[in-house]
């Protein structure tokens, strides 16, 4: 089988087992290092996906993707805006509501909380409408009805059925007493579970009742709420609106949840730095090995110069073996960090591992394996490898064949 000259030496060199032990030690550990690094980059990356990609989920799935109002005021021709915006990219419905930021009390404790009129049977697109643990947003439609999260219930003491005050501070009423906020007994008739900080901070009621709290007429709309099929577009659906529109005001989520997603992006990029740090170091232990190879093969590289081979061989014959070495390291790296990304819930759970505390039940680690990613920590880590064989192979091809065998 044909073989170019300098990939067959460098093959022969990297299966070589004559060298010095010392070398062959260096060589195992760099090869080592890769693989333990490439294998934890690809399982820490791929959970930070997911937790990533859970925070999308759990929050944006009830904090409105991008916010239409006209400065507060009552948008009385709102379907008719809806349908200006249902035929943008990336808009795949549009609900009205009220909102308002309030408290609720109830015989144990109180909380503030962000109020909001709904139309509940269009908020079929709002993940707390398939977070319900207990009732349903249909029930709104019954008078004075309220649906809370689940933690905020906890911390209320409250259950189906009981009665909870909500106190509007921004909407005030005159009466012999003074001036008092508006305020109202509800019916508590759902509980939802999302599984994010919005459990205990927004409550759900008919938009009916919203316009009556805060003493409006009509139908008391004044907001309108866009849900995207990517959260993360809502600047280019901003930027792409009709002229007719560009009197409204359009506020995308990072106004309220952007510091929190920055934060979470801000950690993930660490820990690619981090992680790939220890990729470089594995990667660079290659030169080590390599000069002390060098230095063991400096006779026969003086003999292959004798017999023609030129510099640029014998650079090519030493970048070939640490490459060799730095893809096996990548090869199995990749295969280990792919076959415990796929298995690390099992894993933890046979080995009794709770990673999220033992607050939670259930260990649960959400995982996310793009395999995109895992090709760039592969070709970066190659990349490290071969930018590692390049002093060695320099070094070798600057041995002068006739002051090395004048001594042989």
């Amino acid at each position: 089988m044909f073989h170019p000259v300098s990939f067959f030496i460098g093959l022969r060199y990297s299966r070589s087992r004559n060298r010095s032990g010392f070398v062959s030690f260096i060589t195992f550990f760099s090869i080592s290092g890769i693989l333990l690094g490439v294998a934890a980059l690809i399982t820490v990356v791929s959970v930070m996906n997911g937790f990533e990609g859970e925070l999308k989920k759990r929050i944006l799935g009830i904090v409105p993707h991008v916010i239409v109002d006209s400065n507060h005021q009552v948008l009385d021709d709102w379907q008719a805006i809806k349908q200006q915006l249902l035929p943008l990219p990336h808009v795949t419905d549009v609900t009205p509501f009220i909102e308002s930021e309030g408290l609720i009390l109830s015989n144990a404790s109180l909380q503030g909380v962000l109020l909001q009129g709904i139309v509940p049977e269009l908020e079929t697109s709002n993940i707390a409408t398939t977070s319900m643990v207990a009732g349903d947003f249909a029930q709104l439609a019954s008078p004075y009805s309220v649906i809370i999260g689940q933690a905020l219930a906890q911390k209320l003491d409250v259950n189906i059925g009981d009665k909870v005050r909500l106190v509007l501070p921004n909407s005030s009423l005159y009466t012999p007493m003074g001036r008092i906020p508006m305020q109202r007994m509800f019916t508590l008739v759902g509980l939802f579970n999302v599984g994010s900080q919005v459990d205990s901070s927004v409550a759900y009621i008919h938009r009916r009742d919203a316009a009556k709290l805060l003493r409006r007429k009509g139908q008391g709309i004044s907001q309108l709420r866009l849900y995207l099929d990517d959260a993360f577009a809502a600047q280019q659906v901003i930027s792409k609106l009709p002229d007719s529109l560009r009197t409204l005001n359009f506020t995308p989520w990072e106004h309220s949840q952007g510091k929190l997603f920055s934060a979470v992006k801000m950690e993930k990029n660490m820990m690619w730095l981090m992680l790939s740090l220890i990729v470089a170091v594995a990667a660079f232990n290659i030169v080590s090995a390599l000069v002390m190879v060098v230095i063991d093969k400096q006779g026969e590289i003086a003999i292959l110069q004798t017999f023609g081979m030129t510099r640029g061989g014998i650079v090519k014959i030493f970048i070939c073996q640490g490459l060799i070495n730095g893809v096996w390291g990548v090869l199995f790296g990749a295969i280990a960090g792919i076959a415990l990304t796929l298995n690390l819930n099992p894993l933890l759970t046979n080995l009794g591992i709770n990673l999220l505390g033992a607050g939670y039940g259930v260990q649960d680690l959400p995982v996310d394996l793009q395999w995109q990613q895992v090709m760039t920590i592969a070709l970066s880590a190659i990349l490290m490898s071969f930018l590692a064989t390049l002093y060695p192979a320099y070094r070798a091809s600057k041995t002068l064949p006739a002051e090395v065998l004048r001594n042989e």
